[in-house]
């Protein structure tokens, strides 16, 4: 089998609670004790927290560069950006409520602002959690902070702080995420309505959201391709 968050996840709630290296013992008497072992770190590996394996998981990575003219053109919505199909984690679970209980935990968004116009204009991306089923407005947004200059930006938000949140039927899951580029003045404030794009355009940016399962703590060396950390929070070049 080959170890993913959803094998590794349906495997150790397969296995019986009681099935410890003593149950197997009892089963079969002529195991070695070397076997027994064996089969103590696998089910302390499998039955301990199943968290510990699958405590987050990239949900997208998406590094891009986003125009006037992208901004005018997206559909169905302007100045949206959107993480569809390959994009978007295929192994994220289902169901983000059990056995690994995401929609109680944090997401980890990293903004690195890799390309953007001088002048330090206040710039933020709303982050829209887009479900399979939605109830109410049918879907919530969290948000980066506001940035002016390039560099990296990090910060956690609990998953039952943003905006909408409980539009959400988590159990049945994620099917897109959308990104919403807009300046500092508010809910209303989509870029493709300014009449100096200069200010704002071309851009480019990697945006990384991590979900973080609940009670558990974001680790940056567990997501690829990350650079080494120089610091926490806020932003730095």
């Amino acid at each position: 089998m080959r170890l993913t968050h959803r094998s590794c996840s349906r495997l150790a709630t397969e296995l019986p609670t009681d099935f410890t290296p003593l149950a197997a013992a009892a089963l079969f008497p002529a195991l070695r004790v070397h076997s027994l072992v064996r089969w103590a770190a696998l089910s302390a590996w499998l039955l301990a927290p199943v968290a510990g394996f699958a405590a987050q998981f990239v949900l997208f990575d998406v590094t891009f560069t986003f125009t006037k003219e992208d901004a005018d053109n997206s559909k169905p919505s302007q100045s949206h950006y959107y993480v569809k199909g390959a994009a978007l984690n295929p192994e994220r679970p289902r169901d983000w409520t059990a056995p690994i209980d995401y929609r109680h935990g944090t997401v980890h968004l990293r903004t690195e602002v890799l390309e953007k116009p001088a002048g330090g204009e206040p710039t933020t991306w709303n982050i829209c959690y887009i479900p399979n089923r939605g109830q109410g407005n049918g879907y919530g947004c969290t948000g980066t902070d506001l940035y002016r200059e390039k560099g990296v930006y990090e910060k956690d938000v609990a998953m039952t702080a943003f905006w909408q949140n409980d539009a959400i039927v988590w159990t049945d899951g994620i099917k897109q995420m959308d990104l919403v580029m807009k300046d500092g003045s508010g809910g209303g404030g989509h870029v493709h309505k300014r009449s100096d794009p200069q200010r704002f355009f071309p851009t480019k940016l990697r945006i990384t959201a991590v979900q973080v399962s609940a009670g558990a703590t974001y680790d940056p060396s567990l997501v690829p391709n990350l650079p080494p950390r120089t610091g926490t929070g806020g932003g730095r070049p």
